[in-house]
């Protein structure tokens, strides 16, 4: 029996170091043996969320008193109630709120609906009338186009037999000439108006005239009898 000890102890020496290794103390360790983990606020290596109301409310919560946490601490002021009522009255509404929110909704829904449908019986009632007069516009137009054509190909045939060769519709000359001619134009129209308007006056002074010589003429007054 002391023969394999002494083997043992050979072998143990054989391999520990020819010198001491260095100096290691750890600090001990700060357990809490009772299971609770009370953070401290003061410490600064404590985790923001360690701290604050809502850690200690979950703290009580998790442990009871032997959190050291003090309940009445806990509850809210009057001004988070508050706060606390209206975000619920916001988020979470009653069920008759509710209700008759998606009334109202609904309501305001077939209201829409209805005022479309009337929207679209008008229209489809006024569709003959708007029909025609876009066929209506779109004659004037093509009438009104056939015009201004015909007026260019005229003016074009002027302007060949003014200057001798065909000119181009875009050049400086043409629409010079184009100029002229509505000027000469215009002085023709007023020329016309004016001997319309002279006709027009002799025309009311000889029925003047007729009908002054038609009317009788009036017997003298011979005076009252004797």
């Amino acid at each position: 029996m002391a023969l394999p000890m002494q083997r043992c102890w050979s072998r143990l020496r054989a391999v520990t170091l020819p010198w001491p290794a260095a100096g290691y103390h750890a600090k001990p360790l700060n357990l809490n043996l009772s299971g609770v983990y009370i953070p401290d606020p003061e410490d600064p290596k404590t985790k923001e969320w360690h701290k604050g109301p809502a850690y200690e409310a979950k703290l009580y919560g998790k442990y009871g008193s032997i959190s050291g946490v003090k309940p009445e601490q806990l509850w809210p002021s009057p001004e988070q109630l508050q706060a606390l009522e209206d975000e619920e009255k916001e988020w979470y509404p009653s069920l008759r709120e509710m209700q008759a929110k998606v009334e109202a909704e609904e309501k305001a829904l077939r209201m829409k609906e209805q005022e479309r449908e009337r929207l679209i019986a008008a229209n489809m009632k006024k569709m003959p009338k708007m029909v025609e007069e876009w066929r209506r516009a779109k004659r004037e137009a093509r009438q009104k186009a056939r015009e201004e054509n015909a007026k260019k190909q005229h003016l074009l045939a002027l302007a060949r037999e003014k200057f001798g060769v065909s000119i181009d519709s875009r050049s400086a000359r043409f629409q010079e000439m184009v100029k002229e001619m509505e000027k000469e134009e215009k002085r023709k129209l007023k020329a016309v108006k004016r001997i319309q308007r002279e006709e027009e006056k002799a025309a009311i002074a000889k029925a003047l005239n007729v009908a002054s010589a038609a009317k009788p003429p009036t017997a003298p007054d011979s005076g009252s009898p004797e």
